[in-house]
């Protein structure tokens, strides 16, 4: 029986989470009760619990807070959280926290029981592979602290240095270090070496384990697994684990030791490039290392990108559509290469997505999870996948943004920040305090109030004041200073040079002058 607990500070939740889920699964599960993130946190320490299903706002300890202590934990229950239409900048934050699902109130029994048993699934993968690793678990403890490890996670290490680490490891490691060099990823990055090899062992053809028993193995800094083997041995052994159609999503890349002292890592860095660009080609399988072509990596079409950026918001899909087919297309990435894709990827979240989230603001998970996602080329097993996932982030993106431009068209939120402006002039005012009390995005605000005003912020904000103060100067005897302060300046000085600037006279003149006129 697993242990599921229910976090929510309204009893009510609780106790009908509780009854929904013990009808639908019958000793299934022993479920335990928290009213908010501390007393969870308490029970927790105790251990054992499988699944913890948990709202997001909570007194004391919220379900956010009580994440992230979960992620520092050993041993972590999945987690599935419960959240209102209007706790976005929340889930936000739940999404970092690894969570396995996110169900909106009120609860839907049919979505809680479907998450439940996809969670159920992935618990019972976990224990097979605990299983599969307790009996052979002791071989990796040493492959964990290898040195080679520690020499490919350093790139910067001096070649006698890596000649010393290796002599200290063994001299029969050290002549295995001659040959075929293999790098190996997945779709989803393995978690633990163990967790690595058990996933290669099971695609291996007959006797494959064996040799993967005396090769050595170990997890680079992204967690993709590292053969280092003698000949061709390595190549063969990939090549036929990868040949079935149940390695799908698998990619190995191969690199030669060409000459005797070659650096290791620059034979590893040549097989991960080997790997990378198998993301270009449809299906999986392995690619051998391939030296660039002289005239280097192609130069990214920032013109276009800066075009797409452009149109975005104005609902003109057709032609952001053709933009993206001459930015992503797949001939260009293969004849260009995985560095020229990472270098369009990286310009376009740069330029464009961030661009819009910085200006905008994030409006759905939906977005956000599609923006986290195409944010880098290594969430993807296969290039086509990249594509349709930023062509689908871009199409949403046009869809808010004019969505956004239209629902401020009317400038009704501009209009109370001026009015806002017209009351409060004399504070100490700035543009951000202004978005903030109407709701908009600092960027976003600063278009905005140009485009109704005429003017940028701080220069509407000057002949608000300078006007207020002219108003002073002619009815009252007040003293400059006193007046410099009454309209929001910070001294005298800074209020003389100003209304200089703005009317060509210093406020004394003004004074001066209008009483020579009344």
């Amino acid at each position: 029986m697993r242990t599921l607990m229910i976090v929510d500070d309204e009893k009510n939740i609780r106790l009908g989470l509780s009854a929904m889920i013990s009808r639908e699964f019958p000793e299934k599960y022993r479920i335990e009760l928290a009213c908010d993130g501390a007393e969870a946190l308490a029970k927790l320490e105790g251990g054992g619990t499988d699944l913890l299903i948990t709202d997001i706002r909570m007194p004391k300890m919220d379900g956010i807070a009580l994440m992230k202590r979960i992620r520092e934990m050993d041993r972590r229950p999945l987690l599935l959280v419960l959240s209102g239409h209007d706790d976005f900048a929340y889930a936000k934050e739940a999404i970092q926290c690894e969570v396995k699902g996110y169900l909106l109130k009120p609860i839907v029994r049919e979505e809680l029981f479907a998450a439940l048993r996809r969670l159920e699934g992935e618990l019972r993968r976990q224990e097979e592979l605990s299983s599969r690793l307790a009996a052979g678990s002791g071989r990796f403890d040493a492959l964990r602290a290898s040195q080679l490890a520690y020499i490919l996670l350093h790139p910067g290490m001096e070649e006698s240095e890596v000649r010393e680490r290796l002599e200290s490891v063994g001299r029969r490691l050290r002549s295995r270090l001659g040959g075929r060099r293999a790098a190996l990823s997945g779709g989803g990055a393995p978690q633990r070496l163990e967790e690595a090899v058990s996933r290669l062992e099971r695609l291996l053809p007959e006797g494959g384990a064996e040799v993967l028993r005396r090769v050595p193995v170990l997890l680079d800094k992204d967690r993709n697994l590292v053969l280092l083997g003698e000949g061709a041995e390595v190549g063969r052994l990939l090549e036929e684990a990868l040949a079935g159609g149940s390695a799908s999503g698998l990619r190995a890349g191969l690199s030669f030791c060409r000459k005797e002292g070659l650096p290791l890592r620059q034979i590893y860095l040549e097989a991960l490039s080997a790997m990378r660009s198998g993301f270009l080609y449809a299906g999986g399988g392995v690619r051998r290392y391939e030296a660039p072509p002289s005239s280097g990596t192609a130069a990214v079409p920032l013109e276009l990108i800066r075009r797409l950026s452009n149109l975005l918001g104005t609902r003109r899909s057709t032609e952001v559509r053709a933009l993206l087919s001459q930015l992503l297309d797949p001939g260009k990435a293969r004849a260009s290469g995985v560095a020229y894709v990472e270098a369009v990827s990286r310009s376009l979240n740069e330029l464009v997505f961030d661009q819009v989230f910085h200006a905008y603001g994030e409006e759905s998970v939906e977005i956000l999870r599609l923006y986290k996602k195409a944010g880098s080329i290594d969430h993807f097993d296969q290039y086509h996948e990249y594509v349709h996932s930023v062509e689908q982030l871009t199409e949403l993106l046009d869809q808010y943004i004019a969505s956004i431009r239209a629902v401020h068209a009317d400038h009704k939120e501009i209009k109370r920040a001026v009015q806002y402006i017209e009351e409060n002039y004399a504070k100490n005012l700035n543009m951000a305090m202004v978005s903030n009390h109407v709701s908009l995005s600092y960027t976003y605000f600063s278009q905005a109030f140009k485009e109704y005003t005429g003017e940028n912020f701080v220069g509407y904000l000057k002949k608000v004041r300078i006007r207020r103060a002219k108003e002073l100067l002619e009815r009252e005897d007040g003293r400059i200073y006193e007046i410099a302060e009454q309209v929001g300046f910070e001294n005298t000085k800074q209020f003389n040079r100003v209304f200089k600037e703005m009317e060509g006279i210093t406020p004394m003149e003004y004074r001066s002058k209008r009483s020579l006129i009344s």
